[in-house]
């Protein structure tokens, strides 16, 4: 008479596998059956909907069945991308959905680097800023402009210099016209505390087109 197999003996409670293992709570391992990120776009069999709208180079024109838009994707060796949803019926492509998002991710990326992200510079005078200094800071402030950046110039005044304004604000209207080629005085010199201040803004294309043009 055969004896039992003593060397493994389940637990109580179900089925598991020698040296541990098992399941975690929910019926899965979590490790191996991880979410999957949902796309961009439906594609392929995630087309519900019975008929589409085939657009593009490789295809005729015109309304399919979406079982036969899905066969003539996959006769190209392609996929059956949704590319608008809320027509009737949606539009669709035959592409190569991975490099149609590549494609997609790169012309974002390139026109994020060619965004410039306009700042606000700010230049700092006195009421007894002599002519080298005025010159050497209406430089910056060109380049400032010529750059796509705002400039915020402002007379500092301390102690009795607070009864200079005038020279405060003939000092910042001079400087305003020095920028005339590059910007735009957005509004006429204010007090605030002890500055007096006046913001510039680059000078659109537009604009100067229009005025090369006049000429």
């Amino acid at each position: 008479m055969a004896l039992p197999n003593k060397g493994f003996q389940p637990k109580p409670g179900g089925f598991q596998k020698p040296g541990g293992g098992g399941f975690n709570k929910g019926g899965f391992n979590r490790g191996r059956f991880a979410p999957r990120k949902e796309a961009e776009h439906r594609i392929n069999h995630f087309i519900r909907v019975p008929q589409v709208r085939l657009v593009g180079d490789n295809v005729e024109v015109g309304v399919y069945s979406t079982t036969e838009a899905i066969k003539m994707a996959h006769d190209q060796g392609l996929d059956l991308v949704e590319i608008s949803p809320n027509a009737d019926p949606p539009v669709c492509k035959i592409i190569d959905y991975n490099k149609f998002l590549y494609d997609k991710k790169k012309k974002e990326k390139e026109m994020k680097a060619n965004a410039k992200v306009s700042e606000v510079k700010e230049i700092r005078f006195t009421p007894n800023t002599d002519e080298h200094d005025f010159n050497f800071k209406a430089k910056h402030a060109e380049n400032f402009l010529k750059d796509g950046n705002k400039v915020k110039a402002y007379v500092q005044f301390k102690g009795r210099a607070i009864q200079f304004q005038d020279r405060g604000q003939l000092l910042l209207l001079k400087f305003a016209e020095r920028l005339t080629e590059v910007g735009v005085l957005e509004n006429m010199p204010k007090m605030e505390g002890r500055r007096m201040l006046a913001m510039f803004a680059p000078k659109g294309k537009k604009k100067a087109d229009k005025k090369d043009n006049s000429e």
